[in-house]
Protein backbone atom coordinates (compact mmCIF):
# COMPACT_ATOMS: atom_id res chain seq x y z
CA UNK A 1 0.00 0.00 0.00
CA UNK A 2 1.27 3.45 -0.93
CA UNK A 3 0.87 6.02 1.87
CA UNK A 4 -1.75 8.56 0.85
CA UNK A 5 0.64 11.38 1.72
CA UNK A 6 3.12 10.08 -0.88
CA UNK A 7 0.41 9.86 -3.55
CA UNK A 8 -0.84 13.37 -2.80
CA UNK A 9 2.69 14.84 -2.75
CA UNK A 10 3.65 13.83 -6.29
CA UNK A 11 0.75 15.84 -7.77
CA UNK A 12 0.98 18.80 -5.35
CA UNK A 13 2.31 22.00 -7.01
CA UNK A 14 3.52 23.26 -3.63
CA UNK A 15 5.66 20.15 -3.16
CA UNK A 16 7.52 20.93 -6.39
CA UNK A 17 8.03 24.51 -5.21
CA UNK A 18 9.49 23.11 -2.00
CA UNK A 19 11.76 20.68 -3.85
CA UNK A 20 12.84 18.58 -0.87
CA UNK A 21 9.33 17.29 -0.18
CA UNK A 22 8.77 15.89 -3.66
CA UNK A 23 12.32 14.50 -3.79
CA UNK A 24 11.67 12.62 -0.56
CA UNK A 25 8.43 11.19 -1.97
CA UNK A 26 10.13 9.97 -5.14
CA UNK A 27 13.05 8.54 -3.15
CA UNK A 28 10.57 6.55 -1.03
CA UNK A 29 8.78 5.26 -4.14
CA UNK A 30 12.01 4.21 -5.90
CA UNK A 31 13.06 2.27 -2.81
CA UNK A 32 9.72 0.74 -1.87
CA UNK A 33 7.34 0.78 -4.84
CA UNK A 34 9.10 1.96 -8.03
CA UNK A 35 6.11 1.06 -10.21
CA UNK A 36 3.05 1.64 -8.09
CA UNK A 37 -0.61 2.44 -8.56
CA UNK A 38 -1.52 5.56 -6.65
CA UNK A 39 -4.70 7.60 -6.27
CA UNK A 40 -4.19 11.13 -4.99
CA UNK A 41 -7.29 12.77 -3.57
CA UNK A 42 -9.50 14.03 -6.41
CA UNK A 43 -7.66 12.09 -9.14
CA UNK A 44 -8.27 8.89 -11.04
CA UNK A 45 -5.76 6.16 -10.13
CA UNK A 46 -2.55 5.98 -12.17
CA UNK A 47 0.81 4.24 -12.18
CA UNK A 48 3.73 6.29 -10.84
CA UNK A 49 6.74 5.30 -12.96
CA UNK A 50 9.72 6.44 -10.92
CA UNK A 51 12.75 4.45 -12.11
CA UNK A 52 14.94 5.53 -15.03
CA UNK A 53 14.75 2.17 -16.84
CA UNK A 54 10.95 1.94 -16.63
CA UNK A 55 10.52 5.52 -17.87
CA UNK A 56 12.68 4.72 -20.91
CA UNK A 57 10.80 1.47 -21.51
CA UNK A 58 7.45 3.29 -21.64
CA UNK A 59 8.87 6.13 -23.76
CA UNK A 60 10.21 3.83 -26.47
CA UNK A 61 6.96 1.88 -26.96
CA UNK A 62 4.84 4.56 -28.61
CA UNK A 63 2.21 2.20 -30.00
CA UNK A 64 1.69 0.54 -26.63
CA UNK A 65 1.69 3.72 -24.52
CA UNK A 66 -0.20 6.60 -26.13
CA UNK A 67 0.06 10.32 -25.46
CA UNK A 68 -3.32 11.48 -26.65
CA UNK A 69 -5.93 9.01 -25.42
CA UNK A 70 -6.28 10.71 -22.04
CA UNK A 71 -4.95 13.96 -20.55
CA UNK A 72 -1.22 14.29 -21.26
CA UNK A 73 -0.53 15.86 -17.86
CA UNK A 74 -1.90 14.59 -14.56
CA UNK A 75 -5.32 16.22 -14.24
CA UNK A 76 -7.87 16.12 -11.40
CA UNK A 77 -11.19 14.44 -12.17
CA UNK A 78 -13.12 17.71 -11.92
CA UNK A 79 -10.67 19.59 -14.16
CA UNK A 80 -10.77 16.79 -16.75
CA UNK A 81 -14.57 16.93 -16.74
CA UNK A 82 -14.45 20.70 -17.29
CA UNK A 83 -11.97 20.41 -20.19
CA UNK A 84 -14.10 17.77 -21.92
CA UNK A 85 -17.16 19.96 -21.44
CA UNK A 86 -15.33 22.87 -23.10
CA UNK A 87 -13.95 20.83 -26.00
CA UNK A 88 -16.90 18.59 -26.78
CA UNK A 89 -15.27 15.48 -25.35
CA UNK A 90 -11.52 15.90 -25.90
CA UNK A 91 -9.24 15.82 -22.83
CA UNK A 92 -6.99 18.44 -24.49
CA UNK A 93 -7.37 22.22 -24.76
CA UNK A 94 -4.62 22.19 -27.41
CA UNK A 95 -3.40 19.55 -29.88
CA UNK A 96 0.35 19.92 -30.24
CA UNK A 97 3.03 17.27 -30.81
CA UNK A 98 2.75 16.46 -27.11
CA UNK A 99 -0.88 15.33 -27.48
CA UNK A 100 -0.34 13.39 -30.72
CA UNK A 101 0.34 9.77 -31.54
CA UNK A 102 1.35 8.27 -34.87
CA UNK A 103 0.72 8.69 -37.72
CA UNK A 104 -0.04 12.34 -36.89
CA UNK A 105 2.88 12.80 -34.50
CA UNK A 106 5.48 11.77 -37.07
CA UNK A 107 3.90 13.88 -39.83
CA UNK A 108 3.53 17.04 -37.74
CA UNK A 109 6.98 16.69 -36.18
CA UNK A 110 8.57 16.34 -39.62
CA UNK A 111 7.10 19.72 -40.60
CA UNK A 112 9.62 21.64 -38.46
CA UNK A 113 12.19 19.02 -37.55
CA UNK A 114 14.76 20.26 -40.06
CA UNK A 115 14.76 23.68 -38.37
CA UNK A 116 16.07 22.15 -35.15
CA UNK A 117 18.69 19.71 -36.48
CA UNK A 118 22.23 20.39 -35.19
CA UNK A 119 23.61 21.08 -38.67
CA UNK A 120 20.90 23.67 -39.32
CA UNK A 121 20.93 25.54 -36.01
CA UNK A 122 24.72 25.89 -36.28
CA UNK A 123 24.13 28.92 -38.49
CA UNK A 124 22.30 30.63 -35.60
CA UNK A 125 25.34 30.55 -33.32
CA UNK A 126 26.79 34.01 -34.17
CA UNK A 127 23.41 35.68 -33.61
CA UNK A 128 22.76 33.75 -30.37
CA UNK A 129 26.22 34.77 -29.12
CA UNK A 130 25.43 38.40 -29.90
CA UNK A 131 22.16 38.14 -27.98
CA UNK A 132 23.92 36.48 -25.03
CA UNK A 133 26.51 39.26 -24.83
CA UNK A 134 23.75 41.84 -24.80
CA UNK A 135 22.05 40.24 -21.80
CA UNK A 136 25.37 39.84 -19.98
CA UNK A 137 26.02 43.55 -20.50
CA UNK A 138 22.59 44.26 -19.02
CA UNK A 139 23.44 42.04 -16.06
CA UNK A 140 26.67 43.97 -15.51
CA UNK A 141 24.71 47.22 -15.65
CA UNK A 142 22.79 46.14 -12.53
CA UNK A 143 25.98 46.65 -10.51
CA UNK A 144 26.62 43.85 -8.05
CA UNK A 145 23.06 42.56 -7.49
CA UNK A 146 20.29 41.20 -9.67
CA UNK A 147 17.63 38.52 -9.86
CA UNK A 148 19.32 36.20 -12.33
CA UNK A 149 16.07 34.41 -13.14
CA UNK A 150 14.05 37.52 -13.95
CA UNK A 151 16.82 39.72 -15.34
CA UNK A 152 18.71 37.20 -17.51
CA UNK A 153 17.50 33.59 -17.57
CA UNK A 154 13.87 34.34 -18.48
CA UNK A 155 14.76 36.84 -21.18
CA UNK A 156 17.70 35.39 -23.12
CA UNK A 157 16.07 32.14 -24.39
CA UNK A 158 12.82 34.04 -24.92
CA UNK A 159 14.52 36.46 -27.30
CA UNK A 160 16.22 33.63 -29.20
CA UNK A 161 13.08 31.57 -29.84
CA UNK A 162 10.98 34.64 -30.66
CA UNK A 163 13.49 35.60 -33.37
CA UNK A 164 13.34 32.05 -34.72
CA UNK A 165 9.55 32.07 -34.62
CA UNK A 166 9.24 35.57 -36.06
CA UNK A 167 7.60 37.37 -33.12
CA UNK A 168 8.59 41.08 -32.88
CA UNK A 169 10.74 42.04 -29.89
CA UNK A 170 8.04 44.44 -28.69
CA UNK A 171 5.72 41.44 -28.15
CA UNK A 172 8.19 39.41 -26.06
CA UNK A 173 6.84 40.64 -22.68
CA UNK A 174 3.38 39.49 -23.76
CA UNK A 175 4.71 36.06 -24.74
CA UNK A 176 6.55 35.72 -21.42
CA UNK A 177 3.48 36.70 -19.43
CA UNK A 178 1.24 34.23 -21.30
CA UNK A 179 3.82 31.45 -20.92
CA UNK A 180 4.02 32.00 -17.17
CA UNK A 181 0.23 32.06 -16.94
CA UNK A 182 0.04 28.76 -18.82
CA UNK A 183 2.74 26.80 -16.99
CA UNK A 184 2.21 28.67 -13.72
CA UNK A 185 -1.56 28.36 -13.66
CA UNK A 186 -1.39 26.80 -10.15
CA UNK A 187 0.99 29.49 -8.84
CA UNK A 188 -0.83 32.50 -7.31
CA UNK A 189 2.10 34.77 -8.20
CA UNK A 190 2.11 33.78 -11.88
CA UNK A 191 -1.42 32.88 -12.98
CA UNK A 192 -3.65 35.47 -14.58
CA UNK A 193 -5.86 35.97 -11.51
CA UNK A 194 -3.03 36.59 -9.04
CA UNK A 195 -4.60 34.26 -6.47
CA UNK A 196 -5.10 30.60 -5.67
CA UNK A 197 -7.83 28.99 -7.75
CA UNK A 198 -9.97 25.90 -7.40
CA UNK A 199 -9.75 23.26 -10.11
CA UNK A 200 -12.66 24.56 -12.19
CA UNK A 201 -11.58 28.20 -12.22
CA UNK A 202 -8.03 27.02 -12.91
CA UNK A 203 -9.16 25.33 -16.12
CA UNK A 204 -11.09 28.45 -17.13
CA UNK A 205 -7.97 30.59 -16.58
CA UNK A 206 -5.82 28.24 -18.67
CA UNK A 207 -8.42 28.28 -21.44
CA UNK A 208 -8.43 32.09 -21.40
CA UNK A 209 -4.63 32.08 -21.77
CA UNK A 210 -4.86 29.62 -24.66
CA UNK A 211 -7.45 31.86 -26.35
CA UNK A 212 -5.11 34.86 -26.00
CA UNK A 213 -2.30 32.88 -27.60
CA UNK A 214 -4.58 31.76 -30.44
CA UNK A 215 -5.84 35.28 -31.09
CA UNK A 216 -2.26 36.48 -31.44
CA UNK A 217 -1.06 33.63 -33.65
CA UNK A 218 -4.16 33.63 -35.82
CA UNK A 219 -3.26 37.16 -36.90
CA UNK A 220 0.34 36.04 -37.48
CA UNK A 221 -0.89 33.14 -39.63
CA UNK A 222 -2.86 35.49 -41.86
CA UNK A 223 0.18 37.73 -42.24
CA UNK A 224 2.59 34.89 -43.06
CA UNK A 225 0.24 33.41 -45.63
CA UNK A 226 0.10 36.76 -47.37
CA UNK A 227 3.76 37.65 -46.75
CA UNK A 228 5.83 34.53 -45.99
CA UNK A 229 9.28 35.07 -44.46
CA UNK A 230 12.25 32.94 -43.49
CA UNK A 231 10.91 32.13 -40.04
CA UNK A 232 9.22 29.28 -38.22
CA UNK A 233 5.84 31.04 -38.23
CA UNK A 234 5.83 30.95 -42.03
CA UNK A 235 6.55 27.21 -41.99
CA UNK A 236 3.59 26.60 -39.68
CA UNK A 237 1.26 29.02 -41.48
CA UNK A 238 1.95 27.52 -44.91
CA UNK A 239 2.67 23.93 -43.91
CA UNK A 240 0.78 20.87 -45.06
CA UNK A 241 0.34 17.51 -43.36
CA UNK A 242 -1.11 14.46 -45.09
CA UNK A 243 -1.50 16.66 -48.17
CA UNK A 244 -3.74 19.18 -46.40
CA UNK A 245 -3.07 22.55 -44.73
CA UNK A 246 -2.80 22.36 -40.95
CA UNK A 247 -6.12 22.50 -39.15
CA UNK A 248 -6.76 25.62 -37.08
CA UNK A 249 -6.38 23.88 -33.71
CA UNK A 250 -3.22 22.06 -34.80
CA UNK A 251 -1.62 25.20 -36.25
CA UNK A 252 -2.42 27.30 -33.18
CA UNK A 253 -1.14 24.52 -30.91
CA UNK A 254 2.11 24.32 -32.90
CA UNK A 255 2.69 28.03 -32.33
CA UNK A 256 1.87 27.72 -28.63
CA UNK A 257 4.31 24.88 -27.95
CA UNK A 258 7.07 26.72 -29.84
CA UNK A 259 6.32 30.00 -28.04
CA UNK A 260 6.26 28.43 -24.55
CA UNK A 261 8.33 25.25 -24.32
CA UNK A 262 10.76 26.89 -26.76
CA UNK A 263 12.11 29.12 -23.98
CA UNK A 264 10.61 28.35 -20.57
CA UNK A 265 12.43 25.07 -19.93
CA UNK A 266 15.75 26.55 -21.08
CA UNK A 267 15.14 29.54 -18.81
CA UNK A 268 14.45 27.29 -15.84
CA UNK A 269 17.58 25.24 -16.47
CA UNK A 270 19.76 28.34 -16.84
CA UNK A 271 18.42 29.90 -13.64
CA UNK A 272 18.79 26.61 -11.80
CA UNK A 273 22.37 26.24 -13.00
CA UNK A 274 23.49 29.56 -11.52
CA UNK A 275 21.60 28.80 -8.32
CA UNK A 276 23.54 25.52 -8.08
CA UNK A 277 26.87 27.20 -8.87
CA UNK A 278 26.24 29.82 -6.17
CA UNK A 279 25.63 27.02 -3.67
CA UNK A 280 28.59 24.94 -4.89
CA UNK A 281 31.59 27.31 -5.16
CA UNK A 282 33.94 24.38 -5.83
CA UNK A 283 32.05 23.70 -9.07
CA UNK A 284 32.21 27.39 -9.99
CA UNK A 285 35.97 27.42 -9.44
CA UNK A 286 36.39 24.34 -11.63
CA UNK A 287 34.51 26.05 -14.46
CA UNK A 288 36.53 29.21 -14.14
CA UNK A 289 39.74 27.19 -14.31
CA UNK A 290 38.61 24.95 -17.17
CA UNK A 291 35.98 26.25 -19.62
CA UNK A 292 36.02 22.87 -21.41
CA UNK A 293 33.75 21.72 -18.57
CA UNK A 294 30.88 23.94 -19.84
CA UNK A 295 29.15 21.13 -21.81
CA UNK A 296 29.20 19.09 -18.59
CA UNK A 297 27.64 22.03 -16.74
CA UNK A 298 24.88 22.17 -19.35
CA UNK A 299 24.04 18.47 -19.06
CA UNK A 300 24.21 18.42 -15.26
CA UNK A 301 22.00 21.49 -14.98
CA UNK A 302 19.41 19.89 -17.27
CA UNK A 303 19.44 16.77 -15.06
CA UNK A 304 19.50 18.84 -11.87
CA UNK A 305 16.52 21.05 -12.71
CA UNK A 306 14.49 18.65 -14.92
CA UNK A 307 12.01 21.43 -15.73
CA UNK A 308 9.38 19.12 -17.26
CA UNK A 309 8.29 17.11 -14.23
CA UNK A 310 6.11 14.54 -15.94
CA UNK A 311 4.07 13.44 -18.90
CA UNK A 312 1.23 10.94 -18.85
CA UNK A 313 0.83 7.89 -21.09
CA UNK A 314 -2.12 5.53 -21.56
CA UNK A 315 -1.73 1.79 -22.16
CA UNK A 316 -3.41 0.71 -25.41
CA UNK A 317 -3.41 -3.00 -24.50
CA UNK A 318 -2.86 -5.30 -21.54
CA UNK A 319 0.86 -5.60 -20.94
CA UNK A 320 3.54 -6.10 -18.31
CA UNK A 321 6.19 -3.68 -17.06
CA UNK A 322 8.84 -4.58 -14.52
CA UNK A 323 6.82 -7.64 -13.52
CA UNK A 324 3.61 -5.66 -12.94
CA UNK A 325 0.46 -6.25 -14.98
CA UNK A 326 -0.72 -3.09 -16.74
CA UNK A 327 -4.29 -3.10 -18.07
CA UNK A 328 -5.52 -1.51 -21.27
CA UNK A 329 -6.58 2.06 -20.48
CA UNK A 330 -4.30 2.40 -17.45
CA UNK A 331 -2.80 5.86 -16.98
CA UNK A 332 0.99 6.15 -16.44
CA UNK A 333 2.85 9.11 -14.88
CA UNK A 334 6.44 9.31 -16.12
CA UNK A 335 8.20 10.98 -13.19
CA UNK A 336 11.27 12.55 -14.83
CA UNK A 337 12.83 14.16 -11.71
CA UNK A 338 12.72 10.75 -10.06
CA UNK A 339 14.35 9.05 -13.06
CA UNK A 340 17.08 11.70 -12.96
CA UNK A 341 17.77 10.95 -9.28
CA UNK A 342 17.70 7.16 -9.73
CA UNK A 343 20.47 5.73 -7.54
CA UNK A 344 20.78 2.74 -9.91
CA UNK A 345 21.87 5.06 -12.72
CA UNK A 346 23.49 8.12 -11.12
CA UNK A 347 26.19 7.97 -8.45
CA UNK A 348 25.37 10.32 -5.56
CA UNK A 349 22.39 11.72 -7.52
CA UNK A 350 21.68 14.57 -5.08
CA UNK A 351 25.12 16.09 -5.68
CA UNK A 352 25.53 18.77 -8.36
CA UNK A 353 28.55 17.56 -10.34
CA UNK A 354 29.56 19.25 -13.60
CA UNK A 355 32.02 16.40 -14.27
CA UNK A 356 29.35 13.70 -14.00
CA UNK A 357 29.99 11.08 -16.68
CA UNK A 358 28.07 9.45 -18.14
CA UNK A 359 25.07 11.73 -17.71
CA UNK A 360 22.32 10.18 -19.83
CA UNK A 361 19.39 11.89 -18.14
CA UNK A 362 15.75 11.71 -19.27
CA UNK A 363 14.98 15.42 -18.88
CA UNK A 364 14.30 15.78 -22.62
CA UNK A 365 12.25 12.60 -22.72
CA UNK A 366 13.24 9.60 -24.79
CA UNK A 367 12.33 7.91 -28.06
CA UNK A 368 10.01 9.37 -30.68
CA UNK A 369 8.74 12.12 -28.37
CA UNK A 370 12.19 13.37 -27.34
CA UNK A 371 12.25 17.18 -27.15
CA UNK A 372 12.34 18.69 -30.64
CA UNK A 373 14.32 21.73 -29.49
CA UNK A 374 16.94 19.93 -27.37
CA UNK A 375 19.89 20.85 -29.61
CA UNK A 376 18.91 24.53 -29.72
CA UNK A 377 18.47 24.57 -25.94
CA UNK A 378 21.92 23.07 -25.38
CA UNK A 379 23.48 25.55 -27.80
CA UNK A 380 21.86 28.53 -26.09
CA UNK A 381 23.04 27.46 -22.65
CA UNK A 382 26.55 26.62 -23.84
CA UNK A 383 26.92 30.01 -25.51
CA UNK A 384 25.60 31.91 -22.51
CA UNK A 385 28.09 30.23 -20.16
CA UNK A 386 30.94 30.67 -22.65
CA UNK A 387 30.24 34.40 -22.65
CA UNK A 388 29.35 34.87 -18.98
CA UNK A 389 31.94 32.80 -17.10
CA UNK A 390 35.04 34.70 -18.32
CA UNK A 391 33.47 37.92 -17.00
CA UNK A 392 31.90 36.54 -13.81
CA UNK A 393 34.52 36.68 -11.04
CA UNK A 394 32.31 35.64 -8.13
CA UNK A 395 28.67 34.83 -7.37
CA UNK A 396 26.67 34.06 -4.25
CA UNK A 397 23.01 33.98 -3.30
CA UNK A 398 21.56 37.28 -2.10
CA UNK A 399 18.40 35.91 -0.54
CA UNK A 400 16.32 32.75 -0.86
CA UNK A 401 15.56 31.53 -4.39
CA UNK A 402 11.97 30.50 -5.12
CA UNK A 403 10.51 27.88 -7.45
CA UNK A 404 7.17 27.93 -9.24
CA UNK A 405 4.21 26.15 -7.69
CA UNK A 406 3.55 23.73 -10.54
CA UNK A 407 3.47 19.96 -10.99
CA UNK A 408 3.94 19.88 -14.78
CA UNK A 409 6.58 22.43 -15.81
CA UNK A 410 8.41 23.93 -12.85
CA UNK A 411 11.65 25.79 -12.31
CA UNK A 412 13.09 28.76 -10.42
CA UNK A 413 11.03 31.95 -10.53
CA UNK A 414 13.49 34.03 -8.52
CA UNK A 415 17.26 33.63 -8.03
CA UNK A 416 18.60 36.74 -6.22
CA UNK A 417 22.40 36.96 -6.43
CA UNK A 418 25.35 39.15 -5.50
CA UNK A 419 28.15 39.02 -8.05
CA UNK A 420 31.31 40.66 -9.26
CA UNK A 421 32.04 41.05 -12.96
CA UNK A 422 34.96 42.32 -14.98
Amino acid sequence: MIPQQIADTIVDPRAYADGDRVDEAFTWLRANAPLAQVQPEGFDPFWAVTRFADIQEVEKQNALFHNGDRATVVTPIEADRKVREMTGGSPHLVRSLVQMDNPDHFAYRRLTQAWFLPQNIRGLEPRIREIARGFIDRMAAHGDRCDFAKDVAFLFPLHVIMEVLGVPEADEPRMLKLTQELFGSTDPELNRTGKAMDRETGVQAVQATVVDFMTYFNAMTEDRRANPRDDLASVIANGAVHGQPLGHLEAMSYYIIAATAGHDTTSSTTAGALWALAENPDQFRKLKADPSLIPGLVEESIRWVTPVKHFMRTATADTELDGRKIAQGDWMMLCYPSGNRDEAVFDDPFRFDIERSPNKHVAFGYGAHVCLGQHLARMEMRILWEELLPRLESVELDGTPKRMEAAFVCGPKSVPIRFRMT
